[in-house]
């Protein structure tokens, strides 16, 4: 890894552009499958640098290449904002009533305009394709459930790709380290939407109806109990309600509860057990004389890093950081549509510390924020890393 030190010293020149760039677009974020001026933000900035830019990929994504044959290495970055409102008091700070970027996108699509720029003119580049994604909607999905990613690859923007790797800022790990795990890294997500379906009566006379409170209860039991006796104790699974709705009144048993939640795991034999269990859970509302509807919506699958990539990003971490600059693995029950691109080609995705201030400043929250000074060593990993899978998959 000799070059890993010259290439963060390159990338450090290019910070105050990484800055600008990002507080361009963080001052004008927009929604998923919206990102029509960001799209424009990154084609413009790549063609000025010789690179010929697609735009419209996978509904408002970009894809640019540099170089061409194989081996063909791909690096993506999200480009979409949060409905949310932004609260910081910050030169910088959203324009757009009620989008904000809340999650660190806009760091991503300006790391990667970084990319481009130091692998682009390298005299000593090694053969192959570099190929820049530019992704739309990792936030969220269209009417037919598909989000940037899904479409992306529909698009072919991951034809014929030997390997795929992307990164995502971390607002509560320090700036100076980055994560960055073998196997699983985030996990699958569904949620669900059911109906818990009795008989409404007068609050005083139960026994006349059959309620669907009471039923509810038997129902949130049975559910905590899926993953405690239910599923396999060594695999990560989660199930966690997050909502319920029901009655109007204080003497009226209504005639239905309604409730939604969501389903994560690591991998997919667990993933769809938690599907048929949900079921079984249920089905409890029969015994008690109701019934239920669930509808189960089947989303992002969980994401697993690559083991020869992620041992190449951890090897070019601590050449540029040292070891102190790992932070430790700790893999989390988060998702991320970057998983349905590492099935279609090994990659991996590594968190980059950027812990803003002393403030807890969570991701999807109104006060989030990061530190600007994270962003080289971000470019520098990936550009680095990127050189060493040309190398490697020749």
């Amino acid at each position: 890894m000799s070059t890993a030190v010259p290439m963060l010293e390159r990338a450090r020149e290019l910070q105050d552009q990484l800055v600008e760039w990002r507080r361009d677009i963080h001052m004008h974020p927009e929604l998923s499958f919206q990102e029509l001026r960001t799209a424009r933000l990154v084609a413009d900035n790549l063609r000025e640098m010789g690179i010929e830019a697609e735009i419209g990929v996978g509904k408002t994504g970009v894809v640019a290449r540099i170089g061409e044959g194989h081996p063909a290495i791909g690096i993506r970055a999200d480009m979409d904002a949060l409905p949310i409102q932004e609260a910081n008091d910050v030169p910088y700070k959203s324009l757009t009533p009620g989008v904000m970027h809340a999650c660190g996108h806009d760091a991503h699509t300006a790391i990667l305009l970084g990319v481009a720029r130091l692998l682009n003119n390298m005299e000593d580049r090694p053969t192959g394709e570099i190929r820049l994604l530019f992704q739309p909607s990792e936030e969220d999905e269209d009417t037919d459930h598909k989000s940037g990613a899904v479409r992306m690859i529909e698009d072919g923007a991951l034809e014929d790709l030997d390997a795929v790797i992307a990164l995502h800022v971390n607002s509560n790990m320090p700036a100076g380290q980055i994560r960055i795990t073998t196997g699983p890294n985030s996990a699958s997500v569904d949620s669900f939407n059911a109906t818990i379906i009795g008989e409404g009566c007068h609050g005083a006379y139960p026994h006349q109806g059959i309620d669907p409170i009471f039923i509810l209860a038997q129902v949130i039991n049975a559910i905590h109990g899926i993953r405690a006796r239910r599923i396999n104790p060594i695999r990560p699974a989660v199930i966690s309600i997050g909502a319920v709705h029901t009655g109007a009144a204080n003497n009226v048993i209504p005639d239905e509860v309604h409730m939604n939640g969501t389903i994560r795991a690591y991998d997919d034999e667990t993933r769809e057990k938690l599907w048929a269990e949900l079921e079984q859970a249920f089905a409890v509302t029969r015994a008690f004389g109701g019934d239920y509807k669930l509808e189960i919506i089947k989303s992002y699958p969980s994401q697993h890093n690559d083991a020869e990539v992620a041992q190449l990003i951890r090897e070019i971490g601590v050449s540029m950081l040292g070891e102190e600059g790992l932070y430790p693995d700790e893999p989390g029950m988060g998702a991320e549509d970057f998983a349905y691109m590492t099935r279609k080609a090994p990659g991996a995705m590594f968190g980059l510390g950027a812990k803003f201030d002393t403030v807890n400043r969570p991701h999807h929250s109104p006060i989030f924020d990061l530190d600007e000074s994270a962003f080289s060593i971000g470019a520098a990993i990936l550009a680095e890393t990127t050189l060493q899978l040309l190398k490697s998959k020749a």
